[in-house]
């Protein structure tokens, strides 16, 4: 069987942009929940509005594929961003179904992850460019 790493990339790509991305859908018009928390852990509301940047902005650059690693760093800071705002406290909790309590996030980040090391491959609207 031949190696198809561009299509596997491209795939990787289009779950990790995709998934992400009806985060931040849901999100659109209220962030007031975020400016809750962040007021709560003494930083300034406005940052709230990063949400946007993190899961709408980024997964749309890395669904095509346009300077993918730099989107992946912008992704990989929103989920670090949640995980220490949110979720700290299930860091070595199991869920009900005996899985790791964060698998999503960490599904999320080390996926990006990935992206951030391998770039967004051939079939990538941008591959050309260090970000790429």
């Amino acid at each position: 069987m031949n190696k198809n790493t561009d299509l596997g990339l491209l795939i990787l790509r289009i779950a990790v942009g995709a998934l992400m991305l009806l985060h931040g859908i849901s999100k659109l018009g209220d962030v007031s929940f975020i400016e809750g928390m962040l007021s709560a852990k003494g930083l300034p509301s406005f940052l709230a509005y990063g949400v946007y940047i993190t899961e709408i902005v980024a997964p749309l650059l890395i669904l095509v594929g346009y300077r993918t690693r730099l989107a992946a760093v912008i992704y990989i800071f929103g989920t670090l961003f949640a995980f220490f705002l949110v979720h700290t406290a299930d860091l070595f909790l199991l869920n009900e179904n005996g899985g790791w309590k964060l698998e999503l996030l960490g599904l999320y980040l080390f996926g990006a992850l990935t992206l951030f090391f391998t770039g967004g491959g051939k079939t990538a609207v941008s591959s050309s460019n260090t970000w790429d």
